[in-house]
């Protein structure tokens, strides 16, 4: 199946860029309640739409319970940003972030861990790489119109790095000697 990147490409590339902000102005070692705000005020000050803690219904066997997923980011309508601060990322978080893009019908999702010396090194890039609409039919979000097919999901780790973050990294190690 081909996604077009170009629709979220530009809108991951300035989370990434926020992030990295907050990760060098805070640095590793803080709790994900910490991340959050300041990722947000960077959200802001690119003039990036966002939800917070957007609630997500869960329904089972039709029937929707008083229950529901919270997702840290939903930015731009576009990307699921699930913020952690641990020691590795686990498989259960990539799986919790692609369960809620599909939810969601976000093309991409970000899983950041704030917790790591280069932030790049905690930055995982999703790619929900199937066709919401074409599977939804009936048009609803998050009110159970999902496919209960399996959705096939790629993932792609984000591999580039700026030449502003690369600087920045060369400073503090310098700085720390």
């Amino acid at each position: 199946m081909f996604i077009d990147a170009s629709t979220f490409n530009d809108v991951t590339g300035q989370i990434i860029g926020a992030a990295i902000e907050v990760h060098r102005t805070l640095g590793p070692g803080l709790l994900e309640s910490i991340y959050v705000p300041c990722l947000q005020f960077e959200l802001s000050s690119r003039r990036l739409r966002f939800v917070a803690q957007r609630a997500i219904p869960i329904v089972y066997k039709g029937t929707r319970l008083d229950a529901s997923y919270r997702v840290d980011l939903i930015v731009e309508d576009l990307v699921v940003v699930e913020v952690k601060s641990v020691a590795a990322l686990l498989p259960v978080y990539q799986a919790q972030a692609l369960t809620y893009m599909r939810l969601t019908d976000c093309p991409a999702g970000l899983l950041i861990n704030f917790n790591v010396p280069r932030l790049m090194d905690g930055v995982k890039r999703l790619i929900n790489a199937r066709d919401s609409a074409a599977e939804r039919g009936t048009g609803k979000q998050g009110e159970g119109a999902h496919s209960t097919e399996a959705t096939e999901m790629t993932t792609m780790t984000e591999t580039t790095e700026t030449t502003e973050e690369t600087a920045s990294h060369r400073d503090a190690e310098q700085r720390r000697s």
